[in-house]
């Protein structure tokens, strides 16, 4: 049974499995649809620097490509940045690419920042922006590619070439924020909107 007591399917606006699992697992069935967008250009266009707000800008393109196409529906756009000091990282185009990312963040601390709008006829009707500091344990390059052998394609579809709910967690010596923004997808405040809309069961 579901939680979830809009008069339309709530829809995501993504394809990442994480994302729908968080939400299904909290009792809110819902339909996934990737955003057909540009996110790349989009940020280009934007101007934008500051790792929060290049996340929130995207999760509320998203949120709206796939309003435009679900009218009435509420959609969760999400998205996420990874941030190493000023260096921004995104999904890494094969191996090589994943194992200088991972070498780059080894031994160090970065950021995480997991942004979430809610978007109904093209309205952005919620924002929110959480951050996570992840300190990976100290690798050397045969570590990593030990861990890309056993990772294997999965690296590539995590902005940081790790998924920390597989095996990426034993490339971490520490942790600080809360586990659904590491996923990316900041569950707690995102329920608590839907409560304060009457869109919860309870």
């Amino acid at each position: 049974m579901t939680l979830w007591c809009g008069d339309e399917k709530l829809v995501l606006a993504s394809q990442s499995r994480a994302r729908r699992m968080l939400l299904e697992n909290a009792g809110l069935a819902c339909e996934a649809v990737p955003a057909d967008i540009d996110e790349r250009a989009i940020q280009a266009e934007a101007g934008l620097v500051a790792p929060y707000e290049i996340a929130l800008h995207l999760a509320v393109a998203k949120a709206q490509a796939v309003s435009a196409i679900k009218p009435n529906s509420y959609v969760v756009g999400a998205d996420q940045t990874l941030a190493l000091g000023e260096r921004m990282f995104n999904k890494p185009a094969g191996r090589q690419q994943a194992m200088h990312q991972l070498l780059a963040l080894a031994g160090r601390t970065h950021a995480l920042h997991s942004a979430i709008a809610v978007v109904n006829n093209g309205e952005v009707l919620f924002s929110h922006v959480a951050v996570a500091w992840m300190t990976m344990r100290t690798l050397t390059e045969s570590d990593v590619a030990a861990y890309l052998d056993a990772a294997g394609q999965a690296v590539l579809s995590s902005v940081g070439a790790y998924q920390l709910e597989g095996l990426g967690v034993h490339l971490f010596d520490r942790i600080d924020g809360d586990h659904f923004t590491i996923l990316g997808l900041p569950l707690l405040p995102l329920l608590a909107y839907f409560r304060e809309a009457r869109l919860l069961r309870f």
